[in-house]
């Protein structure tokens, strides 16, 4: 069966959505890109504060509340039925919770055919491109390097330390059928 749902986690400026972009090139037919980010733009402003909602520490640690949580579990439920409908879909994530967070989307996704890639880079080079960004909290890169994969297994791992994003993404796309 056809992988159906590519998950990529990594830490923040690991290089997940350069790999997502190149993926929709190099794989056949229409993939839609969905992560993390695209959650958190889509949230009301009071829920972009700590508490309830998501914050950012000035220090790149980042909190989550009740209502977040509640939110993105219709999120995952959502990315799921699309999914079942026929779509096809690049998920851009961080694992925040490691291996708790896997199972939450293992549970969603059930039965459909998965392929769970871990994006690593060592943090120094994911903290120089966090800066490079600009749009991110310094020091999320370093705080989530190793935090987001804790207990989680995958299919395959990439590290774009070293390796482009489009090197990265042909190993996920042979390996996504």
């Amino acid at each position: 069966m056809k992988t159906q749902v590519i998950v990529l986690n990594g830490g923040s400026s690991s290089g997940k959505s350069g790999i997502v972009r190149c993926l929709q090139t190099l794989l056949p037919g229409p993939w839609l890109a969905l992560g993390t980010d695209t959650l958190v733009d889509a949230l009301p402003p009071s829920l972009r504060e700590a508490g309830d909602g998501i914050g950012f520490a000035d220090d790149g640690g980042v909190s989550v509340g009740p209502e977040f949580r509640a939110v993105e579990a219709a999120w995952i439920e959502g990315v799921a039925a699309m999914a079942r409908a026929g779509a096809r879909i690049v998920v851009d994530e961080v694992f925040l919770g490691g291996a708790h967070s896997q199972r939450r989307w293992q549970r969603a996704l059930g039965d459909l055919p998965v392929l769970w890639v871990g994006v690593r880079c060592e943090a120094a080079v994911a903290a120089g491109r966090e800066i490079a960004r600009g749009d991110r909290t310094a020091g999320m890169a370093v705080a989530q390097a190793d935090l987001v994969h804790r207990g989680v297994t995958y299919d395959l791992e990439v590290d774009t330390t070293r390796t482009e994003a489009m090197g990265c993404a042909r190993l996920i796309a042979a390996r996504a059928g």
